[in-house]
């Protein structure tokens, strides 16, 4: 963080902070893999740098989660947390179509729409849809997106098909949430479409008590989030078509908290 973009060298890094290379070569590779930190080689030599974008959205989920969004309730959160946005420098200026897929459209996929529209830094335009929609979201994921400070105002169900067609807006990238969807074949979203499978526990199958329940939308909020956050920091302007698609299943593969 102190030495900014230019980020450091693994070995100066080792030394600075008197870390085994082989400790310090772990943890790197842990940070890499969360989106937080960036990785270039240099000669021999990698450098790394603190990936800002991703590290003030980390902030952010830390002061909602765990300080109750008062970032005077966890210490020196609150010098960390720059009180005006700075600008992404970090990260793809274009803006991007991304639709989020799943049977129902109710749950898994509105809390992904809500949650790129608000951290992705303009960046991004998220949609949401499904092959079945309900006829509402889930009164539970509106509670829990309100309560977290999303704009749950314009979420709504719809069916995939708003999204086909000369008329549609075109699609980015299409990922969907569920193992399945109802065994059904996806519509045609164009031919530069990215599409991968992020999949994750269907809400409306969540038995319990209302507190255990709490939990599990809990969860199920973190894990999308944290993929999400992961998305948004990919390197885009250096990847083509088949290395983003590559990059989209592995974090649909590997990230589940």
């Amino acid at each position: 963080m102190e030495v900014g973009p230019s980020g450091l060298a693994a070995g100066e890094i080792a030394a600075r902070l008197a870390v085994a290379p082989s400790t310090l070569s772990f943890h790197l590779a842990a940070l890499e893999r969360a989106g937080l930190v960036a990785a270039t080689r240099q000669g021999r030599s990698i450098r790394y740098a603190v990936r800002i974008a991703a590290f003030r959205s980390l902030l952010a989920f830390i002061t909602e989660t765990c300080c109750a969004g008062d970032p005077g309730r966890c210490g020196d959160l609150a010098r960390l947390l720059p009180d005006t946005p700075r600008p992404e420098t970090d990260v793809m200026t274009p803006a991007f179509n991304v639709l989020f897929l799943c049977t129902r459209n109710s749950a898994r996929s509105i809390m992904a729409e809500a949650i790129l529209e608000k951290f992705g830094g303009g960046r991004f335009r998220a949609f949401s849809a499904g092959s079945d929609p309900a006829p509402a979201p889930m009164p539970e994921v509106i509670e829990k997106l309100a309560a977290l400070g999303h704009d749950v105002s314009r979420l709504s169900t719809k069916s995939w098909n708003v999204f086909t067609g000369p008329a549609a807006p075109r699609m980015d990238f299409v990922i969907t949430l569920c193992d399945t969807i109802e065994n059904e074949v996806c519509p045609d979203f164009g031919d530069k479409a990215i599409t991968a499978a992020w999949p994750l526990p269907d809400p409306a199958k969540f038995t319990g008590s209302v507190a255990e329940r709490q939990t599990l939308l809990n969860e199920l909020y973190a894990s999308l989030r944290r993929r999400i956050e992961i998305f948004t920091s990919l390197p885009f302007e250096t990847l083509d078509h088949m290395a983003l698609k590559a990059r989209l299943d592995e974090i649909g593969g590997r990230v589940h908290a």
